[in-house]
């Protein structure tokens, strides 16, 4: 059973394009698309790399790539060779001390919430929506982006931000009115727009999702329908029902069935078992965790998230510790084929033997960040991991499983 989210408008049953990878290759190492991105892995070596279609600018957008991505210290290095290189965020960190420019994003009390990604993962349909708390003080993140878009495409600095909004709720409208069972096809894009609502246009795209979704009042054709306005009058949220199974409507491969054995897959299976036999019994296999109280490289400013004792710690079995020399407390030297770090030892028998655990994200302590309370805590992880190590099917870099010899430090 899968979800039906509110603003969910489900394609029409049948065979779609499936999963798509290795339509093009990266420049450098080939390395093939997945469903149209390229490994970040790769990254690296394509702003290195001088030639045709050479990397020489870059946009990110909240995101902290040289505390997230594998050999992340080659990356930092190659982020510093940019010709330009614009960053969205509210911080000046590892990746961003790098950007020529660095556009603020708003504050989460100065625009509206609407959960869209979560809802398709939720195990009850539901929907809600709540207002800002307080008013914008500065650009919205959508204004933003949208001029970034208009100057990237030839445009200028001065283009008009509307046109992006206008297209993007225009193309749920045209879809909405084009479709076989449409309620509102003889209703026009401009009649519809004018009746959305919303503190925004993000808002006003949300509502024109909602109000033709599955449970959408389609402009009062559906008169108990949903609609931005009842989500605003239940703060609380709106429940919708129980999941409902929805196979086979919802599968898109070419042929229409639960693909189980796919020939990428099958073909990918002797790289995989080659890949069991490969083990150096000097070494041990590194692997991440997560804590409640932090995600990634984002929450590690705030004091209330980070106050409490030492959380960036190599947990590693009693054993492996006895047979290592390590001490509870004491620090570790963590070598890995493509870096080095120290970090302090936590012997817990929660971990296997064999296996050391080191959560990923932490690592603030480069020269120019400006991160009051995240700085100095932690070691990044990601000094260990190997950009050459990428799995070929998902175009995922490998950050678990990472061969590592641990000595005392």
């Amino acid at each position: 059973m899968f979800p039906l989210a509110a603003h969910d408008r489900p394609d029409r049953p049948g065979p779609g394009r499936g999963f798509q990878l290795g339509r093009h290759h990266s420049r450098v190492r080939g390395f093939g698309e997945v469903n149209g991105e390229l490994p970040v892995a790769t990254l690296a070596e394509e702003i290195e790399t001088p030639g045709d279609g050479q990397v020489r600018a870059l946009v990110t957008v909240a995101g902290n790539p040289v505390v997230s991505t594998p050999n992340s210290g080659r990356l930092d290095a190659a982020l510093g060779s940019l010709e330009f290189m614009v960053s969205v965020d509210i911080y000046l960190n590892e990746t961003t001390r790098h950007a020529n420019v660095i556009l603020p994003a708003p504050s989460p009390l100065e625009r509206s919430e609407y959960p869209m990604a979560f809802f398709g993962f939720a195990v009850r349909n539901f929907a809600e929506w709540a207002p800002p708390a307080i008013e914008p003080s500065g650009p919205m993140e959508h204004e933003t982006l949208a001029r970034l878009s208009l100057i990237l495409s030839g445009q200028g600095a001065s283009g008009d931000v509307g046109v992006v909004d206008d297209l993007m709720i225009s193309g749920v409208l045209e879809r909405a009115i084009a479709a076989d069972d449409s309620p509102i096809a003889e209703r026009t894009v401009d009649e519809l727009a004018t009746e959305l609502s919303g503190h925004s246009s993000v808002d006003k795209v949300v509502d024109a999702m909602i109000r033709t979704g599955p449970y959408g009042d389609w402009f009062g054709a559906v008169p108990d329908g949903l609609s931005l306005e009842k989500l605003a009058a239940s703060p609380h949220g709106v429940d919708l029902g129980p999941l409902q199974p929805r196979l086979p409507d919802v599968l898109r491969t070419p042929s229409g069935n639960v693909e189980l054995a796919p020939p990428a897959v099958l073909d990918d299976l002797p790289r995989l078992l080659a890949a069991l036999d490969r083990h150096d019994d000097a070494q041990l296999l590194l692997v991440g965790r997560r804590h409640l109280r932090s995600n990634n490289s984002w929450m590690h400013n705030l004091t209330v998230l980070t106050k409490g004792k030492e959380r960036c710690t190599l947990q590693v079995h009693p054993d492996d510790a006895d047979a290592l020399g390590l001490v509870d407390g004491g620090l570790a030297d963590v070598a890995s084929r493509v870096g080095k770090l120290t970090a302090p030892v936590e012997v817990t028998d929660a971990i296997r033997r064999g296996v050391v655990s080191l959560p990923h994200g932490w690592g603030h302590d480069l020269p120019g960040v400006r991160l009051g309370i995240a700085a100095g805590r932690g070691v990044n992880a990601n000094l260990l991991t190997d950009g050459e190590a990428i799995d070929p099917l998902s175009g995922n870099a490998v950050l678990n499983g990472i061969p590592v010899v641990v000595s005392p430090a």
